[in-house]
Formats: C-alpha cells, sequence, structure tokens
C-alpha cells in the first residue's frame, strides 16, 4: 500500500463554535469509512500554522484517496493538499 498525507485547512466559515468542529469531523470520517473503503486511515494530527489538520493515509488506489479529498473539502469546508509519502529508507536506497 502507498502511504499519503492529506493536509487540510478548514474554512473559517465552516463552524462558529468548537463543539460544531467535532460533529463535522465525525461526519466527514463517517462518509469517508462508507465511501472509500480502500483508505485505510493510519493517523490525524491537528496542527498550528498553515493546515489545521494533517491526515496519514493508505491505499492501493489513488482514486480513493482522491475521492477521501474531495469529501474532506465538500463536507469538511476545506482546502486540501494532498501528497504521495515514501518512507525515508525506501527512498534513500532508490537513489
Amino acid at each position: 500500500m502507498a502511504t499519503y498525507i492529506i493536509l487540510s485547512q478548514v474554512s473559517p466559515a465552516a463552524f462558529r463554535a468548537p463543539g460544531e468542529f467535532k460533529d463535522l469531523a465525525e461526519e466527514v470520517s463517517s462518509r469517508i469509512k462508507t465511501e472509500c473503503p480502500g483508505v485505510t486511515w493510519k493517523d490525524s494530527y491537528a496542527t498550528t500554522g498553515r493546515f489545521d489538520v494533517v491526515d496519514i493515509v493508505e491505499a492501493d488506489d489513488t482514486e480513493q484517496v482522491e475521492k477521501a479529498a474531495m469529501i474532506i473539502r465538500a463536507y469538511g469546508h476545506a482546502t486540501t493538499e494532498t501528497l504521495l509519502a515514501t518512507p525515508w529508507k525506501e527512498f534513500l536506497a532508490m537513489l
């Protein structure tokens, strides 16, 4: 399986109170689990800086990851940037 990193920046208009963000995250997560069965969530982090959320996922099918990113955009009211991640040792071995 390939590893991907999805970086998300949530729109300020996406929610009005912190509790609403939790509900929004649960809705997005549920939709991705249902609509993108080929995506395995490895971890998620809240971050400070340019992006609000960093998700680490695995999938054999790039289209499933693209669909997950679009769900985050549409239902999570966010912009995303998706990166293919190669383990460091594999990257060095390829050089």
